[in-house]
Order: C-alpha cells, then sequence, then structure tokens
C-alpha cells in the first residue's frame, strides 16, 4: 500500500514538472501579461503546476519534492531558451546546471528519507 501511495505522489510531482515547464517556457510570449490567450495558459498551468507540487508534498518529503521539480524545471526551460531562443548558457551556467542536477540525483539516491 505504501509504494502504490508513493508512485501517487511521483505522478503528481512529474505532472507538475510538466507544467512548470509549461508555464515558465511561454511565460515570455506573454509579453508582461499583455497578450491575453498565452497570459490565460499561463496562469492556468501555474495554479496546476502549484495543486500538483502541493499534492505531491503531501506524499515526498518537501525537501525532495521541490528540489526535483526546481531542477528538472530550471533545466528544461534552459533547454527550452537554447531551442526556441537561441539563448545559450556560458561556461559557469552550464556547469551550474550540471552541478543542480547531480545534487537533485545525489539527494533522491542517497538522501536519508524520515
Amino acid at each position: 500500500m505504501k509504494s502504490i501511495t508513493l508512485i501517487s505522489g511521483y505522478i503528481y510531482l512529474f505532472f507538475a514538472i510538466i507544467s512548470g515547464i509549461a508555464s515558465n517556457s511561454i511565460l515570455k510570449t506573454t509579453e508582461s501579461f499583455t497578450k491575453l490567450y498565452p497570459t490565460i495558459f499561463c496562469i492556468i498551468s501555474i495554479v496546476f503546476c502549484i495543486f500538483c507540487l502541493s499534492k505531491a508534498m503531501t506524499i515526498i518529503p518537501v525537501g525532495f519534492t521541490y528540489a526535483t521539480y526546481g531542477a528538472l524545471t530550471i533545466t528544461a526551460v534552459t533547454l527550452f531558451g537554447i531551442f526556441k531562443y537561441n539563448q545559450i548558457p556560458n561556461l559557469y551556467g552550464t556547469v551550474g546546471l550540471i552541478l543542480i542536477v547531480s545534487g537533485v540525483i545525489l539527494l533522491n539516491l542517497f538522501g536519508k528519507l524520515k
């Protein structure tokens, strides 16, 4: 029973990450919330993201949840910026992203749950 509950936590986390990526990726197209349809999409997707994140945090520890969400969202939005807007991070930005992802991997593999 506990493993099914944990899986549902990761399902919520997955949807939080996907909707967080969607809302952050389209944010630039809202042009400071002056474009109606991108703004509506952005608001709906971020509200859904926070809902899913809050549900995940009731099952998975807060630190694990938010670290995983943050790292994957930051990395995916950075990749989106590279491919969509040709915004290539410099060496320090690339190393920083690698460290963020490495830290979350270490946290999820070897972090202690209480």
